[in-house]
């Protein structure tokens, strides 16, 4: 999720199109969360690791 967030951030600013970047934030944002949760011992969607 981290990865495709940074390729979309990536496309979208090359390209200036700005949906692409703002999709790109919010999955790199998201993806973020889930693996410090996933660090720090949470449950994220019934497993103990986000991975």
């Amino acid at each position: 999720m981290i990865v495709l967030g940074v390729i979309l951030l990536v496309i979208g600013l090359l390209t200036g199109i700005s949906i692409l970047w703002t999709i790109g934030v919010v999955l790199v944002v998201i993806g973020l969360v889930l693996w410090i949760l996933g660090a720090v011992g949470h449950a994220v969607g019934g497993r103990r690791h986000y991975w």
